[in-house]
């Protein structure tokens, strides 16, 4: 990819208004079964999703328009010809890296979804981490009976992978994302502490981090610290894809926190293969040094005996 004129980029940007997917209709109405499911799978009590007057959850608004295994008759051609003017240029590799949505209004059982994707922008041409190329952002609005019910942006990089400066070199450690609604999280782990948010309205300990209570809507929120004490509560055992820096096999586990909450993080102390549904464990704080700087994580290390 060359420098000076960005003709490549002023070619992309002839896209920005064209169709990216063949309207749709959802393939079922918003019903009471789709959302029971995902308030179970998520974990959210709130009321407002049950019983006479229920509503969807705005965040499901994506699972309207899923097309399913047999999937919708698809992209159009030309959002395949942008894709396919970015692969000649080089910009093989694609990673995808933020979703927005907006509410106007909330969707109700019974309700039938229609839907529509543009190309909505294509960026100037970035250099990245990762290499460079540019960010497509594609918008899909979902309307009832010709009403705007739903707005879900979905933005990727399409970019040419950025050459390793010496292939002996370390990978370094990919760092965790921390965000406002994150940051204290990790500020109690880079201290060595294990912090759960706390409903200041209803008690309720969750984890991860959110802005507000799934069980009972409240914005307020203190923190309680872990014991560090836990046990497996489910895991995997990682073999491919390999990931840099990370050398497989290793054990990922769902750990249940003595205070009730669940974690995502790796078990160490014990093979691989010998990691168990029960096995207790308990936190150790692992710092990690790059050309990045200082990192710390928490893992889980099996209680010694066990296992």
């Amino acid at each position: 990819m060359s420098e000076g004129v960005d003709e490549l980029g002023a070619r992309l940007k002839a896209y920005e208004g064209r169709a990216a997917a063949v309207a749709g209709v959802g393939k079922d109405p918003v019903n009471a079964p789709m959302i029971r499911h995902w308030c179970e799978a998520m974990g959210d009590t709130s009321k407002a999703y049950r019983g006479p007057g229920a509503i969807a959850p705005p965040t499901m608004l994506q699972v309207w328009t899923m097309g399913g295994l047999s999937g919708h008759e698809g992209r159009t051609d030309a959002y395949d010809e942008l894709l396919g003017l970015l692969d000649e240029s080089g910009c093989t590799s694609v990673v995808a890296t933020d979703c927005e949505q907006e509410y106007p209004r909330p969707l109700r059982p019974g309700d039938e979804v229609t839907f529509d994707a543009v190309i909505e922008s294509v960026s100037d041409r970035k250099t990245t981490k990762l290499g460079t190329g540019y960010f497509v952002t594609t918008r899909m609005d979902v309307r009832v009976g010709g009403e705007l019910a739903g707005t879900h942006r979905f933005r990727i990089l399409k970019y040419a992978p950025a050459r390793r400066k010496s292939q002996a070199e370390r990978p370094r450690r990919p760092r965790p994302v921390v965000n406002r609604d994150t940051a204290g999280f990790w500020e109690g782990v880079a201290q060595h502490r294990l912090l759960i948010q706390r409903c200041t309205g209803c008690g309720t300990l969750r984890h991860p981090w959110l802005p507000g209570c799934n069980a009972c809507g409240c914005l307020d929120w203190d923190t309680v610290e872990a014991s560090g004490e836990g046990t497996v509560y489910s895991y995997v055992v990682m073999h491919h894809p390999p990931f840099p820096a990370f050398e497989p096999p290793y054990a990922v586990g769902l750990i249940e926190l003595a205070e009730g909450v669940r974690m995502v993080s790796n078990v160490v102390g014990v093979p691989y293969d010998k990691v168990r549904i029960g096995l207790p464990v308990r936190v150790e704080f692992r710092g990690y040094e790059d050309e990045e700087g200082a990192l710390v994580l928490p893992v889980f290390r099996v209680v010694e005996g066990e296992g």
